[in-house]
């Protein structure tokens, strides 16, 4: 039995791993998104904040955590720091247009269109990261 667990997390552990980070940067994303926007910051303003916010913890969560990459070398660090910021930067862009539509064109509930965009930015920013931690 623990030779079938350590398998299975010697082969599907990062994404494990991943899963677990992306999901407490979801939290941080969604729970600053709704608390910023209940204190009457418009939608946009609340979301860039919240992608702020959650994408400094995605950074040093994924860089250690879930990619194990040890190296805090000060030009390894802005290289990555660049190409993380950049290309979640790239999901921000996917996040925001899905708001817009979902809440200014459909009128839907502005909670509920957050929680579904997270789905789609995730999967995205999973690919972005294998880019950048190898």
């Amino acid at each position: 039995m623990v030779n079938t667990v350590n398998k299975l997390y010697a082969r599907y552990g990062e994404i494990l791993r991943y899963l677990i980070v992306g999901g407490l940067t979801t939290v941080i994303n969604v729970a600053l998104f709704y608390l910023l926007f209940q204190i009457h910051l418009s939608w946009f303003w609340a979301n860039l904040a919240a992608w702020l916010a959650s994408v400094m913890f995605a950074f040093v969560a994924n860089k250690w955590l879930v990619f194990g990459q040890n190296d805090g070398g000060r030009g390894t660090l802005l290289r990555e720091g660049v190409l993380f910021f950049g290309l979640r930067g790239a999901s921000l862009l996917a996040d925001t247009a899905i708001l817009f539509v979902g809440i200014n064109l459909l009128a839907a509930p502005v909670l509920g269109v957050k929680i579904v965009d997270q789905v789609v930015v995730i999967a995205l920013n999973y690919v972005f990261s294998k880019l950048i931690f190898k």
